[in-house]
């Protein structure tokens, strides 16, 4: 998560990539584009009354879920226009690491898309710290599924060449990253016996993002945690972001133990304490069988008004609930919009969609 002055509440389809038979060895020769889509639910105005500004949370959350859920099995329920809100439960199946997965999109998004309250910050840690004074920053996602194949998600291609180098922040010659790529790939996915990888980016798989200018051609494997204490330092990994402290400094500073830069995004807590209201009375009525939880689940007395909505409702077809829930919601709090990502596949395979909620910084 990040904390800005204003949120999107993006609703993301994750993909998984199954393997198929035949795979391609060569990275270099052939790479598979997909698609997928972003629901984005963008604050619109601040927050008012802590149970309507909540009830606005819970509407994209709950259509999120829904539309998460695998075709077939909510077909079995009555499909997606009939599937009652107590049915949701059975038919959930619970994410991990959401809102963290999420995260790690939202900084790459961020740079992107020129986010003045992310880019000026990355900007300094590459350029001052990591000895990169370039003009262009940008960032290559790196996901590795647990489940399935490594990907580079909303990456073009063109930013990766034969010739891009990657930065380690040690002495020795930096090492070609699309030459390592596929073995820093299958390393992620066979920790116990990983390939061979150059001992100075032995650690490298555990990057979330690579960062870089690309005007230089020069990138840094960047870690991206949504808690600070697990910034971990590896061989291969340069730069770190996390969420700044409450009342510290958010000037990217160098951690000396860690071997790396670490970037802190500067926070207020105001939608995003709203989001995770949101969620906690989400999570709780479904573990609670689509009734109102117990008050030592739900203690504060405004989620436990939500989750009323809810209980109450829990006849109905969820997307009726979403709308009637409308008239008690804030007005014009968030507004939708959607927009495509592109997804490039290292290995052929099958692409499964799930989707995860989860906020993301808009720009100021």
């Amino acid at each position: 998560m990040v904390y800005y002055s204003g949120y999107d509440l993006a609703v993301v389809e994750a993909v998984t990539v199954r393997p198929s038979p035949s795979q391609d060895s060569n990275f270099n020769r052939r790479a598979n584009v997909d698609h997928l889509s972003l629901r984005l639910e963008t604050q619109q105005s601040p927050v008012a009354d802590e149970v309507s500004a909540i009830t606005s949370v819970v509407r994209p959350i709950l259509t999120g879920l829904l539309l998460a859920q695998k075709a077939d099995i909510v077909n079995e329920a009555g499909g997606h226009e009939k599937l009652k809100l107590k049915m949701l439960p059975r038919v959930y199946r619970e994410g991990d690491g959401d809102c963290g997965i999420c995260f790690e999109y939202a900084v790459h998004s961020a740079v992107l898309h020129k986010d003045p309250m992310v880019l000026e910050r990355v900007h300094d840690a590459l350029a001052k710290h990591c000895k990169l004074p370039g003009e262009a920053p940008s960032s290559m996602l790196f996901a590795a599924e647990k489940a399935g194949v490594n990907q580079l998600v909303d990456t073009s291609l063109a930013l990766l060449t034969a010739d891009s180098q990657l930065m380690y922040g040690t002495q020795g010659r930096p090492v070609k990253l699309k030459k390592h790529l596929r073995n820093v790939a299958d390393a992620f996915r066979k920790r116990k016996n990983p390939p061979n990888l150059p001992q100075s980016i032995a650690g490298l798989w555990k990057a979330d993002l690579f960062l870089g200018m690309s005007d230089l051609d020069k990138w840094v494997g960047t870690s991206v945690k949504i808690n600070p204490s697990q910034l971990e330092s590896a061989r291969g990994l340069r730069v770190g972001i996390v969420p700044s402290k409450q009342g510290a400094s958010d000037l990217p500073y160098k951690d000396d133990s860690k071997n790396m830069i670490v970037c802190p995004l500067k926070h207020d807590g105001d939608f995003m304490e709203v989001f995770y209201s949101g969620w906690q009375v989400i999570r709780s009525f479904l573990k609670a069988d689509a009734n109102v939880p117990k008050e030592v689940n739900l203690p504060q007395p405004a989620l436990r008004q939500v989750a009323r909505y809810l209980a109450d409702r829990r006849e109905y077809p969820v997307l009726d609930v979403v709308a009637a829930l409308e008239d008690f919601a804030q007005p014009h709090l968030l507004a939708t919009s959607e927009r495509s990502a592109d997804l490039v596949k290292t290995r052929d395979g099958q692409v499964e969609v799930s989707t995860v909620v989860a906020p993301v910084p808009k720009s100021v």
